[in-house]
């Protein structure tokens, strides 16, 4: 007697199990859906054109000095592909081609038009300052892989080319998955109110929803995370599980399109679910007969090599930084850290000796353009370090980090290394202004004065809403960049502009420590104690008895007036009979800027040679408390 399934056997088997689609129609289906997303993108463009004209987000006069670097030839086509007419026309032909693709039929034209707006798409990213949204990048990817499928007439290079954008589609689910992850936000919830909080993306009664019910809420976006993080599992047992998957991943993005405003990304990346949804059904199955699966292999075998690469090139980049450079000395502190520095120092030397003290996640190469001011332009004796964990330098680690450690290795610094008969100079910028202040204190009359450049403030996450917001984005931005580089992904790495703004001598050494992943651990030690710190810190600054020159970067004070008032107290808390105190802001510079561009490190380095010039002859430290005479280690 034969058995009929019964209704939940019959509903389990609707849900479970592959999306069966042939080759035509995963490239037809694809084809269509990346059309719909072009066609939406070219008649938004057509219906508002104040992007591209002057003063427009996307000003071609503004957007056309970061190709400055590019060869006349690639800047004169940038600049026809700009012009008002050109971009109008491309836009024009894209609408067209993109309705034309829409329509049904089989012809080779179909390729040719997928082409074309795989290669415009390209040719108009120059164009748009933040870059083509996501969808568009996925759009035309692809139209570029479907473009080239339609004009093959090899199956083997069809599979190839499907396969291609399948592995992708997986690609930026998991990465985003694992980047999510990574966030604490995302791990306990609060991610999805956040952005629903958010004016760009947000939705306010959605919000007042995941406020009323935060269980919910959190059961969502961890859903969210799981669906990303997981998302090749639909390859799992002949793709049982590919349904659900892709079922669940479009309703993500039909939702993220209703309530984010994001409508383009539902038909973009739903046009790569027809080929996921092709590599995922089992090679047995009819509907994909002859299927070529020699691409995920090629695949792995590729990133096999990868991985081997970036870990060989990892380790190299390692003992070449942990070696030091030529010339480099080292000390040993008080808390076993032993610290690598550069100097002028000479026996015969005297004045005070100018101690650089970098910034969180920061090099002391970034002083590239000052130091060389203050040796070319004077005779100062120069000495910079870095901090336990950069560079060179080693961290110990015997005891819980606070800041009150690297105050006592710049204390130790100096006492081993300055002769006790010479005053210093210390100068910090950002954390490192912090950390200058307080060994300031320590010191005592050691300190001839410091020079403050756009420096950090202990209050600062108190009193400006900014440096609050800020702060809570850094966690997890040091975190995602100290996992990446500890996988070996430093191989990936986009070279800083910043560091082809330094001098040409530093620009090898700055790169090879802002890719290796022991100079973010540090940061990332160093950025949980200076929050803990400043988010305890209470009360007023202590006096300081030695000169101060504080130089603010225009952007950050305009930006955030509360900074100007806490570089002001900065000032303040050196001022006293026989004391020179000056403050200065740098017009143009921001708080990278201020150090890396030569047109404002120049100025500054001016600044900073008037003011020692003005303080030279005025000792300012009279009847000050005496120095730290903590006993520190001989120098090693």
């Amino acid at each position: 007697m034969r058995r009929f399934p019964t209704p939940p056997k019959k509903l389990l088997a609707a849900l479970l199990g592959p999306v069966p689609v042939g080759r035509r129609q995963a490239i037809g289906l694809s084809e269509r859906l990346s059309a719909a997303t072009s066609l939406v993108s070219g008649l938004e463009f057509l219906s508002d054109r104040s992007q591209i004209r002057p003063g427009g987000l996307n000003d071609w006069s503004i957007n056309r000095e970061l190709y400055a670097d590019c060869s006349r030839p690639v800047r004169k086509a940038l600049d026809i592909l700009a012009h008002e007419r050109t971009t109008t026309a491309l836009y024009a032909a894209r609408v067209a081609a993109s309705a034309a693709l829409l329509l049904p039929g089989e012809g080779r034209w179909r390729g040719a038009a997928n082409l074309f707006l795989g290669l415009s798409g390209a040719a108009l990213y120059p164009h748009h300052r933040l870059g083509s949204d996501g969808s568009d990048q996925a759009s035309g990817m692809v139209q570029t892989a479907t473009g080239l499928a339609r004009l093959s007439t090899s199956p083997q290079t069809q599979d190839a080319l499907l396969w291609y954008v399948a592995l992708q589609s997986n690609l930026s689910y998991l990465v985003s998955g694992w980047v999510k992850l990574l966030g604490r936000d995302w791990r306990t919830g609060a991610a999805l109110g956040g952005v629903l909080r958010t004016r760009t993306y947000g939705e306010r009664h959605l919000w007042q929803l995941t406020r009323r019910h935060p269980r919910a809420a959190r059961a969502l976006a961890h859903g969210v995370l799981a669906l990303e993080c997981l998302f090749p599992v639909l390859y799992l047992r002949g793709g049982k599980l590919a349904r659900p998957v892709l079922a669940t991943t479009v309703s993500f993005h039909l939702a993220n399109g209703f309530v984010m405003g994001l409508g383009r990304f539902v038909t973009s990346f739903a046009a790569m679910h027809p080929m996921v949804a092709y590599t995922s059904t089992p090679a047995h199955h009819p509907a994909v007969a002859g299927r070529d699966d020699r691409a995920p292999r090629a695949a792995a075998l590729v990133l096999a090599g990868g991985v081997a690469l970036a870990g060989a090139l990892a380790t190299a980049r390692r003992l070449r930084v942990t070696d030091g450079w030529p010339g480099t000395e080292w000390v040993t502190t008080r808390h076993g850290n032993r610290l690598a520095y550069d100097t002028t120092l000479s026996a015969d030397g005297s004045g005070p000796v100018v101690v650089f003290v970098h910034g969180l996640t920061a090099l002391p190469e970034h002083f590239g353009w000052l130091t060389q001011t203050l040796r070319i332009r004077s005779a100062h004796e120069l000495l910079t370090y870095s901090r336990a964990g950069y560079g060179p330098s080693r961290y110990a680690g015997t005891r819980p980090y606070t800041l009150q450690e690297s105050v006592d290795d710049l204390v130790d610094l100096v006492a081993q290394t300055v002769p006790a008969h010479r005053q210093v100079v210390l100068a910090g910028h950002s954390l490192g202004g912090e950390l200058a202040r307080r060994a300031a204190v320590r010191l005592g009359d050691r300190v001839h004065a410091v020079v403050y450049l756009d420096s950090s403030h202990p209050a600062e996450l108190h009193r400006s809403e900014q440096q609050d917001e800020s702060a809570r984005r850094l966690t997890g931005a040091i975190r995602t960049f100290t996992n990446s580089l500890r996988m070996g992904m430093g191989v990936l790495l986009n070279r800083p502009s910043w560091v082809d703004n330094l001098p040409r001598p530093f620009r090898a050494r700055a790169l090879q420590q802002y890719a290796d992943a022991r100079m973010w651990q540090a940061g990332q030690r160093e950025w949980r104690a200076t929050e803990q710190d400043f988010r305890g810190h209470s009360g007023e600054l202590p006096p300081v008895a030695a000169h101060a020159l504080v130089l603010s970067a225009q952007h950050t004070v305009d930006r955030d007036p509360e900074q100007l008032l806490l570089h002001r107290e900065l000032a303040a808390a050196h001022r006293g009979a026989g004391r020179v105190v000056q403050e200065t802001v740098i017009e143009g510079a921001d708080h990278d800027s201020l150090l890396t561009r030569a047109e404002y490190a120049l100025q500054a380095g001016e600044r900073i040679l008037a003011f020692l010039d003005s303080t030279a002859h005025r000792p300012g430290t009279a009847g000050t408390a005496s120095p730290d005479r903590t006993p520190a280690r001989e120098v090693s």
